[in-house]
């Protein structure tokens, strides 16, 4: 291990002076925090990053860690169950860091292996919960990607463990450290816009089919597909592509809801400034356009009830317009105004009118946030801390557990479970329409609409209903099993 040095702390400073001058200090607050850390002597060892599962998300992990002489933090370790899919990987951080890192393919090797410090998770869903466990129980801080978990109780247990452990545990809902946006929610919260009764998420993001096989289709040879598959059933492959198509699976993945929707079901419930989970949910939707092997749906609806405000979310993956300008973002309806988002660090607050009243933006850096509280040992320095992380994160389970136990039923009698709520009716009109804007034949297709479910926030549990405590969980494999307290 080394400290950081002289030179390195004359190129950070350099560099932060550079971004003052441009007017973007703000935007490296963290790193500059976490740097100072450094600098203070409070932690002056290098720490040793852990990247598991690089195919996708992880390599923005490689490029946050790797390297990094203003936070001082090196990758030493990438893991993937499949070693065909690290070469990206693997010459990232040679090129950084000036040596390749260690391949390690068993991730308990990982999480075992004293001289790493930190594991950071980008695994597929269904991984997440468990990589983060026991790499808080070996001792390790970590960064795990979002959904954090892959059904409810999961999510929980994260929780339980990092207290129990007293560990830094961050979720990657990376919107949460930018300055923009963490402007715009203190104006909704400080009640610029009045009280807001209805905060929307939008998901409107293009998913074409998967195709569709009749048979098994082969594993790849430089895959361990017992890893991969860890806690999920080790079930055949049923869908052409392993990597990435595992998101419309449930066996694996929580559709667009857990995949992308997550950032906006976040948002929705930070400007809402809730802390804990909705009393009650039903969703409909469905997979039109297309036959394929995706399981989830690729156009759906959520009603969350707070009771004194309510959370809709809604899906689109076939072609479609904005929805006040927002695709991939979010829409907070106040009772003097209302405030659009429409990516990771920007929104606009307007009058019932819709005269602009105030345009917020800014970024942020979401792994320095994470090393700050790390090095300082303050959770509270994290901007998207564990808990926070599994209730996002729980919301977009709920909303699948309602659509799972739903009902096939005409078009037509899909509204009955938004009735008296002329905001989720109108929304469903709009989908309606949606639907029909891209050939759908609504006389020849049918709605799932989901189970009206009642929820105790306190226990986290449905009320009277079996059949969805059941899926707040799911059965594990033997060794790969998430257990049931911490």
């Amino acid at each position: 291990m080394r400290s950081i040095d002289r030179r390195d702390f004359l190129h950070d400073s350099a560099i932060l002076a550079a971004l003052a001058g441009a007017g973007l200090a703000s935007e490296s607050s963290a790193a500059e925090k976490a740097a100072t850390a450094v600098k203070k002597g409070q932690v002056n060892d290098q720490l040793r990053v852990a990247v598991i599962g690089v195919n996708g998300r992880g390599m923005s992990h490689i490029d946050g860690f790797a390297g990094n002489n203003r936070l001082n933090t090196v990758v030493t370790t990438v893991c993937d169950a499949d070693e065909g899919v690290i070469g990206r990987a693997m010459k990232a951080i040679e090129k950084k860091q000036g040596k390749a890192p260690k391949f390690e393919q068993d991730i308990r090797k990982v999480v075992e292996d004293k001289d790493i410090d930190i594991i950071s998770i980008a695994t597929p869903n269904h991984w997440h919960a468990l990589a983060a466990i026991w790499a808080m129980q070996n001792g390790k801080d970590v960064y795990v990607e979002k959904p954090v978990s892959h059904n409810v109780s999961e999510g929980r247990r994260i929780v339980e463990v990092a207290r129990k452990t007293n560990r830094i545990c961050q979720a990657g809902t990376q919107s949460r450290s930018s300055k923009g946006l963490q402007d715009a929610m203190k104006f909704l919260h400080e009640g610029k816009l009045g009280k807001i009764k209805v905060a929307r998420g939008l998901c409107y993001k293009p998913r074409g089919s998967i195709g569709k096989v009749t048979e098994a289709q082969p594993i790849p040879k430089s895959c361990d597909y017992d890893l991969w598959c860890g806690p999920a059933p080790k079930a055949p492959l049923m869908r052409k592509r392993l990597h990435y198509d595992w998101h419309w699976v449930w066996d694996t993945g929580n559709g667009d809801l857990g995949n992308q929707g997550i950032h906006e079901m976040d948002k929705a419930r930070w400007g809402l400034n809730k802390h804990e989970l909705a009393k009650g949910v039903v969703s409909v939707g469905g997979r039109f356009g297309y036959v394929d092997d995706g399981q989830s749906a690729n156009t759906q609806i959520c009603v969350f009830d707070y009771g004194d405000c309510e959370l809709i979310f809604e899906v689109r993956g076939l072609l479609t317009k904005d929805y006040l300008g927002a695709k991939v973002g979010n829409i907070w309806y106040g009772t003097d105004g209302y405030m659009v988002g429409t990516n990771y660090r920007s929104a606009t607050a307007f009058t019932p009118k819709g005269e602009v009243i105030r345009k917020f933006d800014g970024g942020g850096d979401h792994y320095a946030n994470f090393i700050q509280a790390v090095r300082n040992r303050k959770n509270e320095d994290l901007n998207g801390e564990i808990l926070e992380g599994h209730l996002s994160s729980a919301l977009c389970h709920l909303g699948n557990i309602s659509y799972r136990l739903g009902d096939e039923k005409p078009f037509g009698q899909a509204p009955q479970a938004f009735a008296k709520d002329k905001d989720a009716g109108e929304t469903f009109e709009r989908m309606e329409k949606h639907l029909k804007d891209n050939k759908i034949d609504l006389e020849e297709v049918k709605c799932r609409v989901g189970r009206k479910l009642t929820l105790d926030p306190s226990t986290e549990r449905f009320v009277d209903d079996k059949d969805a405590n059941a899926m707040l969980t799911r059965e594990y494999r033997k060794g790969f099993e998430v257990p049931a307290k911490a």
